[in-house]
């Protein structure tokens, strides 16, 4: 997530969202038209915008951006290779080509066109649809579609850090990553003001929560995120006329997120092949003793409906029936699967990463419950998160610990998750984003009769349609929806807090709120 943070600073993609409301604006594309079937999309980009000066260009001073670098970024999307694993999230399947090229690049680069991508004059590009899509633009917004130099990339690799953001990249050490102003930044504000405003910014990388306390109290941090509540708690109270004075020092956010967190089954394996025992589990555990004990209310709410978090705008996951502890039910469940009592239900092995120790903690609370509930033994393996990642993608494990951070406001991006057609025919393969390698035909049709669907009343009814067909089918176990805590600096202004958890700093500006006369 931090390096999304950042990343969203530094590049910059044909569109953006507006941080406020998470509305679709112009970014380095000045207008873009969509053709009456929906299945084209043609780009006016912004004339004048250049890349950060760097040493991969000529005499070390960025170039004017073009569409030749649109087209070069979206061949890097559809190319694989290591470091590229938003391929399948992003682009596969939507457009035209994009799933032939990412095949054909496996040996070599391409003896043939992206078709999904054409460049029609160097300020025009033109975007191929297999098929319409409402979510297009939402798409484009994501960092990982972000445009970046071919020079740069030919230079550095995947450590490029040259983008036409308005920060460049300064430093980065164990403790901090320093950020600085664009000076040749494109974007003005809408009084005709220069824009960034802040000289620099720096995320700094602080393991003890006390210390970031304390550095925030200090004035030394301007905003701190995620904080476990019992710390906010804990500075509120001792504080309180900090947060209650007008103005006053420090403002204290809580908001939900789009993000939802969960374990995902491997129904690869012959165990979770079965349904019921998807089930049985699911209903085992007491999702509200893990958000009330065990994370001390740290969270938006137990996962009991759908996979989707309840923080979706125009989207009822509430009607969507999902998972309450029900011991009875749970137990029948693994009866009926031939497993009565536990007996005969082989270890299984959870592999997560230690996420600062929360997800340990969570991990042996849920490893007891089915223990108690089921009489089944679950057995956990501690990685680094890269390792877990790895793992899960290879399917060599039971059951994956997991969480996903929407990339743009709509079900579909949650649902995505378990899409069949991104399954791989062969287990030899790496599955993603759908790690549960779960495939529905059923499910595939209704959400992709929702991708085709304009109108987004129906679209939506589309997806809660298949997502219920899904919670009933049970290949991830929901555990909680996200919500953060978040603490700012009186001074720190235009700085938007959404459901995205989408920064933008281009606006950011530090002043300290006037003072009335009543307070003086």
């Amino acid at each position: 997530m931090v390096s999304s943070h950042v990343a969203s600073q530094i590049y910059e993609g044909l569109v953006k969202f507006n941080a406020k409301d998470l509305s679709i604006e112009p970014a380095l594309a000045e207008s873009w038209t969509i053709s009456e079937d929906g299945s084209k999309y043609t780009f006016k980009l912004k004339k004048g915008v250049f890349f950060h000066d760097d040493l991969c260009f000529a005499g070390g001073k960025g170039r004017e951006f073009k569409a030749e670098d649109v087209r070069y970024s979206f061949e890097r999307l559809a190319t694989q290779h290591a470091d590229n694993a938003m391929f399948a999230a992003t682009i596969k399947n939507l457009l035209k080509g994009a799933n032939e090229y990412y095949l054909a690049s496996v040996s070599k680069k391409p003896d043939f066109e992206f078709e999904g991508v054409k460049v029609i004059d160097e300020y025009t590009v033109e975007f191929n649809l297999t098929a319409p899509s409402s979510s297009f633009l939402y798409i484009l917004a994501n960092p990982s579609l972000s445009i970046f130099p071919k020079e740069a990339y030919e230079m550095y690799g995947n450590q490029t850090k040259t983008g036409t953001g308005p920060f460049m990249f300064a430093s980065h050490s164990n403790e901090k990553l320093v950020l600085i102003k664009n000076p040749n930044y494109h974007r003005k504000d809408t009084l005709g003001n220069q824009l960034p405003f802040i000289d620099s910014l720096v995320f700094n990388f602080i393991s003890s929560k006390k210390s970031e306390l304390e550095e925030f109290q200090n004035g030394n941090l301007d905003i701190i995120v995620g904080l476990p509540s019992e710390s906010i708690k804990d500075v509120v109270e001792k504080q309180i006329t900090d947060f209650q004075n007008r103005p006053p020092k420090f403002i204290l956010d809580r908001s939900p997120e789009l993000a939802t967190q969960y374990y995902e089954f491997n129904t690869a394996v012959k165990v979770f092949k079965d349904k019921k025992v998807r089930q049985a589990i699911s209903y085992a555990i007491d999702r509200d003793r893990i958000v009330d004990e065990i994370l001390k209310g740290e969270a938006y709410g137990p996962g009991i409906y759908g996979i989707t978090p309840p923080s979706l705008k125009n989207y009822d996951v509430t009607s969507i029936k999902g998972y309450k502890q029900d011991k009875v039910l749970a137990r029948k469940l693994l009866a009926d699967a031939g497993y009565p009592n536990g007996k005969g239900f082989p270890s299984v092995k959870l592999i997560l990463n230690s996420g600062g120790s929360k997800n340990v903690i969570v991990a042996l609370e849920i490893q007891k419950q089915l223990r108690d509930v089921l009489n089944i033994n679950l057995d956990l393996e501690v990685v680094p998160l890269n390792v877990k990642i790895e793992e899960s993608m290879m399917g060599r494990g039971d059951m994956f610990r997991s969480a996903w951070v929407a990339d743009f406001p709509s079900a579909e991006n949650f649902l995505m998750l378990t899409y069949g057609k991104t399954v791989p025919k062969t287990l030899n393969e790496p599955s993603w984003p759908n790690v549960s390698r779960y495939v529905n035909a059923q499910f595939d049709e209704l959400y992709e009769k929702a991708l085709l669907t304009q109108n987004q009343e129906e679209k939506n009814k589309l997806l809660m349609q298949a997502e219920q067909l899904m919670m009933d089918d049970a290949p991830v176990l929901v555990l909680w929806y996200d919500e953060k805590y978040r603490l700012y600096q009186a001074r720190v202004n235009n700085f938007y807090s959404n459901p995205l958890n989408y920064w933008d700093f281009s606006n950011v500006y530090l002043k300290a709120p006037a003072v009335s006369e009543e307070e003086k």
